[in-house]
């Protein structure tokens, strides 16, 4: 089969042809027919992880993953429900099973945690092997170039979204700010309307083509911020909704400017979810996060359960892209194009 590997940090994707993967008794063998692209497959191939987990090489790379299914394991159970041909996405994170997390389902915490994407195996590949429990049957009228970009850039938001929301961030008379409208960003405004019980979303970002797509979503309120203070962003914020600072914040770009422009803009009581990794390290004043009792937190990824829920909202054709899909054989020119951002939305790659 055909599959793109790193063989060397730093260096670009060997595209190369390697024996189908035999399949475990509890495993899937998935047919790959869209894979999408990330920033983090940059970062892992630019050594940002490395500090923090270095991967044995060769990987294969691609980790939003959507197929067929090709064979069926033996010890799969019938109650399942998987057919050869089903349509499926990959859900990321397989967890070892037995930890605290695993148990109530948070799988992609798990502290011996495996990504496809980040190890042996990897959706820039034609076929794939999948624990059958981390698989998730989906509608076949839904195109594949879709589904793909769900399993982690519609995913990721969605999660930090319902983080804000079980917290009591989100009510009619609340503002919600959506900063970076990228890969992310724009499935943001759209799950802050869903779930955001009547808040009014502003999104925030640098590039006029990616404020418009935030309107199109249905952000209430578009603050371009390129070259202005904090304090003039807030006096642009009071026009728009007649207030100064926001009750919550999805950070869906987590550049230490960003961060720092987030956070003085978060209210009294405010609560702040970053989902993005763009820098990593951040320098805040900590007086003003105990003083005005700030929740200041992380989401990553998702579970099965918030997996499930976004494919239910796209059988019902709530949410919306905007994908640009290439060949196999373009995925070194497509990350030196995510590299120097010049991808709106998200790159799929289709098999």
């Amino acid at each position: 089969m055909k599959a793109a590997r790193m063989h060397e940090y730093g260096q670009p994707l060997v595209l190369e042809d390697i024996p189908i993967p035999e399949i475990k008794p509890d495993e899937i063998l998935v047919e790959v027919k869209a894979c999408g692209m990330c920033r983090s497959d940059v970062q892992l191939i630019d050594g940002y992880f490395r500090k923090y987990a270095d991967i044995p090489t060769p990987i294969t790379l691609g980790h939003e993953i959507t197929g067929v299914v090709h064979t069926i394991g033996s010890i799969v159970p019938k109650v399942a429900g998987f057919a050869e041909g089903d349509h499926v996405v990959v859900a990321p994170g397989w967890g070892d099973g037995i930890c605290r997390h695993c148990q109530i389902g948070n799988t992609h915490i798990c502290p011996n945690v495996r990504w496809p994407g980040f190890g042996p195996v990897g959706g820039f590949a034609e076929f794939i092997p999948v624990p059958a429990r981390y698989l998730i049957r989906v509608d076949k009228r839904l195109p594949f170039e879709t589904l793909a970009p769900l399993t982690d850039a519609g995913m990721t938001p969605y999660r930090g979204i319902k983080k804000l929301r079980d917290a009591g961030a989100l009510a009619p008379d609340r503002i919600v700010g959506v900063f970076g409208v990228g890969g992310l960003g724009g499935y943001a405004v759209q799950y802050a309307k869903i779930l955001g019980s009547g808040a009014r979303v502003v999104a925030f970002a640098r590039n006029p083509e990616k404020l418009a797509i935030a309107k199109e979503y249905g952000a209430d309120h578009t603050i371009d911020i390129k070259g202005k203070s904090s304090a003039d962003i807030s006096k642009e914020l009071e026009k728009a909704v007649g207030r100064t600072d926001l009750d919550a914040v999805i950070d869906c770009a987590g550049a230490e400017q960003m961060v720092q422009l987030a956070l003085s803009l978060l209210s009294i009581s405010g609560h702040y979810v970053d989902v993005g990794l763009v820098g990593d390290r951040i320098d805040v004043p900590l007086f003003p996060r105990v003083s005005r009792e700030q929740t200041i937190g992380g989401s990553f990824w998702g579970n099965n359960t918030d997996l499930a829920e976004i494919m239910a909202l796209a059988a019902q054709d709530k949410i919306r892209h905007k994908v640009t899909t290439f060949k196999f054989e373009e995925l070194n020119d497509y990350i030196d194009r995510l590299r120097v951002g010049e991808i709106v939305g998200r790159a799929v790659m289709k098999f």
